[in-house]
């Protein structure tokens, strides 16, 4: 005698056999899809872990180089026999750091002494010295903007460049200009004026150290 059919609680009855077929059918289909989430997780989860990888192995390493701090007064000294003059070299506070410091001399073309500066407030300020530079080179320097102004820092005249309000100027938010002995020298980043003062003041103090006819009073420079 075969068994009698299950009754199934929802239907009150057995099921047909079409009910059965769409019932496995559908929990196979359920199956499935259940699975497929899990796989899409899976990826998901493995994609995140990638990027995270990246950005900690490549991302980070480079904003931390861009921030170390670099012995600018080393690297002026290494290469001081090479110039016509002296390299200025600011004796700024330990809240001070450079990211850079380099020099080049091009053929036909005036040498240039860089250093980056992180300021104590965290921004920006490039010291550009052009040696036997002149106004062309100036002008190079600060993209043929207009100067806006001028100051004079203990005794040398400064063009000025305030371009804070320019939309997305960059590290040419401000900028100022001097000569000073034989060299031109330009300050321009996103710090404040303050702190482009105190960079101004010490780069002058070091002219003055090296050379004291080097910090007369020249006149705007642009």
């Amino acid at each position: 005698m075969s068994p009698q059919p299950r009754v199934v609680a929802e239907l009150g009855r057995p099921e047909t056999p079409q009910e059965t077929a769409d019932r496995k059918a559908e929990s196979r289909r359920k199956h499935f899809a259940n699975q497929t989430t899990f796989n899409l997780v899976i990826a998901l989860i493995a994609s995140l872990a990638v990027v995270l990888f990246l950005v900690i192995v490549v991302v980070r390493p480079d904003q931390q180089s861009a921030r170390e701090p670099v012995d600018y007064a080393a690297a002026a000294a290494d290469v001081q026999d090479q110039a016509d003059a002296h390299l200025v070299v600011p004796a700024l506070g330990e809240d001070w750091s450079a990211n850079r410091a380099d020099y080049s001399a091009p053929k036909g073309k005036p040498a240039v002494w860089r250093i980056g500066f992180i300021t104590p407030g965290d921004q920006y300020i490039g010291l550009t010295q052009g040696i036997g530079a002149d106004d062309g080179w100036v002008s190079d320097r600060l993209d043929d903007h207009n100067p806006t102004g001028s100051v004079k820092i203990d005794g040398v005249a400064w063009t000025v460049y305030d371009r804070r309000d320019a939309d997305n100027p960059g590290n040419l938010a401000y900028s100022l200009a001097a000569t000073v002995g034989g060299s031109r020298l330009v300050l321009s980043g996103s710090a404040t004026p303050a702190e482009f003062r105190e960079l101004a003041t010490a780069a002058l103090a070091d002219a003055a150290a090296s050379s004291p006819a080097t910090t007369a009073p020249t006149g705007d420079a642009g």
